[in-house]
């Protein structure tokens, strides 16, 4: 076939060739940390989340010591060291703030508009981060947004009291409107020039050493101003020869998470490569796992439209890949929701699961709760508790018992529990204590974990976030003796599309399951 770098390689699958599911398994063990970043043995092994954060925290001081071979020793830029968001949000203040002190009118409504303008330039993606950063590109939105924020609260302002607002109001956004444009030259210039003396230089990793991965990594180079420091590519069957590669080859994609944490990558870039399209879905989400930010060139990228929204490194399109939801800051949102959902509902339901433990006691004896260990968080064990609706002979049976419901040990008491999923209220506690969230795949036993990764590669996947006490799959009927595959899909579709409002469709879709006694 020939390969996207346009050099033939009759040895090679094409892209999208799939590889043999029994491969899978060993593909993962390759890599590492693809999938859910767990090894290939979950259960006796967890992966360590907290040793590889402790590793970037420590970065910046093994560059400044020039211990670290992948980072460049940073100087204190202030605001700059916090990111491009914060120091632009600073310059348009400076910018607003002068043109109210030259119109001579800042009160209360001022601050308003500003706040309005920060919203609406948000909203607008004018202080996100981007390798290529041009006023002429911005100007338009600058401009209508600044001037529409003051126009919105005068009409806001006229229909609340029918007064009209200042006049100074309108001038004070337009004298912005023009100052702001001057000191966004300014700071685009800054940024460029903290960039291009390294100053701030991201070590960037490129995935795929072939000809357009070797252009990225030369044009990177020679046009540090782009602000990501290429260390070296990442590629099992390279392309280049050694002396046509502009940086070292670094190791093959097996290395990859290894890669990432020796050399502090903050940004990887998937340039094509040797790696087959099945395996493209590992690598981004071990990426997404270890905090790096993600580039891909698309395909067919010399007929591709570059739009605002994009970034490009001298002619070359990137793609920049969405975050992780686990790395946005709706995610510690979902974390205080949590916490005072479950403490709220443990406080609400307390009287009723003191009746259902009276009435599991009445039933089954002594041990009203029933703890079991289940795979969370990085396949990390917790234990799991449930009111006691079935008493297991031993613990083997517990852990390797697939499903209850039809079981004629079952008393009236214990199949009430199970119809209603009233015996999972005890989780509330997990949730609180944090080792479970409100909504997320659910968790399962160390047995099954096992069993479900070798014939479902995707589902260990749906380690990369807590396990919840209800999730996407449940809500569609995918619980008990239901396939596999498809609660892997559905949680993984939902790990994928979260979002605050879709954990709250999912909770009112729950309690009405629960009103309607469908439970499993």
């Amino acid at each position: 076939m020939v390969t996207a770098d346009g050099r033939s390689n009759p040895d090679r699958g094409t892209a999208g060739d799939r590889l043999p599911e029994q491969d899978h398994g060993e593909d993962r063990r390759a890599i590492g940390l693809a999938e859910s970043q767990i090894p290939p043995n979950p259960l006796a092994e967890p992966f360590d989340t907290d040793a590889y954060h402790e590793t970037r925290a420590q970065r910046e001081a093994r560059a400044a010591s020039g211990m670290h071979p992948g980072r460049y020793r940073a100087f204190d830029l202030s605001l700059l060291r916090f990111g491009v968001r914060p120091f632009l949000m600073v310059m348009d203040a400076a910018a607003y703030f002068l043109a109210a002190a030259i119109i001579g009118h800042l009160t209360n409504t001022t601050l308003g508009v500003f706040a309005l303008i920060v919203v609406l330039y948000a909203s607008g993606g004018l202080y996100r981060s981007r390798l290529t950063m041009s006023v002429l590109d911005d100007l338009p939105a600058l401009a209508v947004r600044a001037v529409g924020a003051a126009a919105l609260v005068t009409a806001a302002g006229f229909a609340w009291d029918k007064t009209q607002v200042s006049a100074d109001l309108l001038w004070t956004s337009a004298v912005f409107a023009g100052l702001v444009v001057f000191f966004r030259c300014v700071g685009y210039s800054v940024v460029r020039a903290v960039r291009r003396r390294s100053f701030v230089a991201h070590p960037t990793l490129i995935l795929g050493a072939g000809r357009i991965g070797g252009t990225l990594a030369a044009e990177l180079l020679a046009h540090p101003e782009y602000g990501l420091k290429p260390v070296g590519f990442l590629d099992s069957d390279p392309l280049l020869e050694p002396d046509e590669r502009p940086v070292p080859l670094l190791g093959g994609h097996e290395s990859l998470a290894k890669v990432i944490v020796e050399f502090g990558v903050g940004d990887v870039i998937i340039a094509f490569g040797s790696a087959p399209e099945s395996q493209m879905v590992d690598f981004l989400r071990t990426c997404d796992r270890l905090d790096c930010e993600i580039f891909f060139v698309p395909r067919l990228f010399e007929m591709h439209h570059i739009s605002r929204d994009m970034d490009q490194v001298w002619g070359l399109p990137l793609v920049r890949l969405r975050r992780a939801a686990f790395r946005t800051f709706s995610w510690r949102l979902k974390r205080l929701m949590d916490v005072f959902a479950s403490g709220f509902a443990l406080f609400l339901l307390s009287p009723l699961m003191a009746a259902i433990a009276v009435a599991v006691r009445f039933e089954g004896g002594p041990g009203i709760i029933f703890r079991q260990e289940r795979v969370g968080l990085d396949g990390r064990p917790f234990q799991v508790m449930k009111f006691r609706s079935l008493k297991p002979v031993d613990s083997d049976e517990s852990q390797t018992k697939w499903n209850i419901a039809h079981d004629d040990r079952l008393g009236p008491i214990g199949r009430i529990l199970r119809k209603t999923s009233l015996d999972e209220l005890p989780q509330l506690i997990n949730i609180l204590k944090g080792d479970m969230t409100l909504v997320g795949p659910r968790p399962e036993r160390p047995h099954f974990v096992a069993q479900f990764t070798e014939s479902f590669p995707r589902y260990t996947a749906r380690h990369r976030v807590p396990a919840g006490l209800t999730g996407w799959a449940q809500v569609h009927g995918l619980r008990g003796d239901t396939s596999i595959e498809d609660r892997a899909r559905f949680d993984n579709y939902y790990i994928e599309n979260w979002s605050l409002w879709a954990d709250v469709k999912i909770i009112l879709r729950t309690v009405a399951s629960v009103v309607r006694g469908s439970g499993g």
